[in-house]
């Protein structure tokens, strides 16, 4: 007898809790094979398409296109073993049953959630839930009210006994590193799922009234002030709302401090010309830049390090994954270059110019946004010569580089014109000192105005 399957958002990369259905692939009625694509969604850093591990009849949808769902949110269900008929035939044919009843049932994608094969670690029950073992009453429904949200203030105590409806370990964290009780918030989310935005709301809410006044008090302390006649409203999501998230973090933990200076960049630039009018691969002023860095974290490692919290210690990284700044329709993106210490200039020129084309068309996989150890941001493309970074969390530092151009130096006694780069370096204060950051930028600088400096060290 064919038997239903519910297929949920799976973890589409680290850090991501949540996304947008843009399109959907399949209606209900169709028939899909194991693996096929089923919805086209978007996340803080990409579009994704994402597989069904199951095949069969889709039975339902849940989320219309420009929905946002919470990671493990349903997406669809699947009559398995139903391969034709029409949806509803199948839907009447098989009754709702639980995938761990069925040792044959397939098993979902590696790294898309939780494991069938151990539901009782990853099952929530819910207020008015069946209890684990008892008879379901019927087809999951798309949309299910929970009672607690419509019972009276008076009635509904502030804190609700059970388990939490936190679907995130990250929600997890952030709640508990700033002593939020998860208990006395109401999600947002599906089915009072509690979402990252509904601890964040309670960090920044002032302290809560009796639970008597709750339901008076609530909605004056927690209005948004007036806005102008004529005044535009832009939802805070997608990519700029990861960008807005991850910076309000790393301002919130990070005590960063920034040093600069200024460098005379004319014998790079001739370097470069040197490298291209050779013959070959062109190579960017970007890689010659990214070349440098990774030899000056080769002498300065910790600044190629991040923070454990929870263990309170400074993690050394063994690697150098270099983030980069890359502007695009979408916003700011930041694609990373795997191993980029063990990378030519010639390699790393190529790698920014396929990431950065990627990046542009929206094809970037969550993969290559993610894991970073040290970012490297060239924002003299924006006609600018200075800047103080925000640091990209968990990350220790980020280098920044301003426009080159000509400007009067005194270069070998004499005053001349030279082509002058600005230089800063924002850095993680936990992880280092200034002498450590103003020894790796001096070395940064000294291998811009010089680049033989470099090669004593390759």
């Amino acid at each position: 007898m064919p038997q239903v399957m519910e297929f949920k958002l799976p973890d589409l990369g680290e850090g991501l809790t949540e996304a947008e259905i843009v399109r959907w692939l399949v209606a209900v009625g169709d028939v899909v094979a194991i693996d096929q694509p089923v919805v086209e969604v978007e996340t803080a850093k990409a579009m994704v398409e994402v597989p069904c591990p199951y095949g069969g009849v889709v039975t339902a949808r849940f989320g219309e296109e420009g929905t946002e769902l919470p990671v493990g949110a349903p997406l669809i269900t699947v009559a398995v073993g139903a391969l034709s008929g029409p949806a509803d035939a199948v839907a009447a044919a098989v009754g709702p049953q639980d995938a761990a009843d069925s040792a044959n049932a397939p098993r979902p994608l590696i790294g898309y959630g939780s494991d069938h094969s151990r539901p009782a670690r990853r099952r929530r029950v819910r207020p008015g839930s069946a209890a684990p073992g008892a008879a379901p009453a019927g087809p999951a429904p798309a949309v299910v009210a929970a009672p607690a949200v419509s019972a009276p203030a008076a009635v509904a105590p502030a804190v609700v006994a059970g388990p939490v409806p936190v679907i995130s370990p990250l929600v997890r964290k952030l709640a508990r590193d700033h002593g939020v009780d998860l208990r006395a918030l109401r999600g947002s989310g599906p089915e009072g799922l509690i979402l990252r935005a509904d601890v964040e709301t309670a960090l920044r809410a002032p302290a809560q009234p009796p639970v008597g006044a709750a339901s008076v008090a609530a909605p004056a302390a927690l209005a948004a002030p007036a806005a102008p006649e004529g005044a535009a409203r832009i939802p805070l999501k997608g990519v700029r709302g990861a960008v807005a998230d991850k910076l309000s973090r790393s301002r919130r933990e990070i005590p960063d401090a920034t040093c600069w200076v200024d460098a005379d960049a004319t014998e790079l630039m001739a370097t470069r010309a040197a490298m291209n009018a050779a013959g070959g691969p062109k190579i960017s002023v970007l890689a010659l830049l990214a070349r440098i860095c990774t030899a000056a974290l080769a002498r300065h490692p910790e600044l190629n390090s991040t923070v454990d919290l929870a263990a309170n210690e400074i993690v050394r990284l063994p690697a150098v994954h270099l983030g980069f700044a890359a502007q695009t329709e979408r916003g700011l993106m930041v694609p990373v270059v795997r191993d980029a210490q063990a990378r030519s200039a010639e390699s790393l020129s190529a790698e920014f110019a396929r990431l950065t084309e990627l990046a542009r068309a929206g094809k970037l996989a969550p993969s290559d946004l993610t894991g970073g150890t040290f970012t490297l941001n060239n924002y003299g493309v924006f006609g600018v010569d200075g800047s103080t970074p925000i640091i990209n969390h968990p990350e220790a530092a980020m280098l920044g580089v301003g426009r080159i151009i000509p400007k009067p130096w005194v270069y070998q006694g004499e005053l001349a014109v030279r082509q002058v780069v600005q230089l800063s370096l924002t850095f993680d204060h936990r992880v280092c000192d200034g002498g450590t950051a103003g020894g790796f930028l001096r070395y940064v600088a000294d291998c811009v105005e010089s680049p033989s400096v470099l090669l004593r060290s390759l």
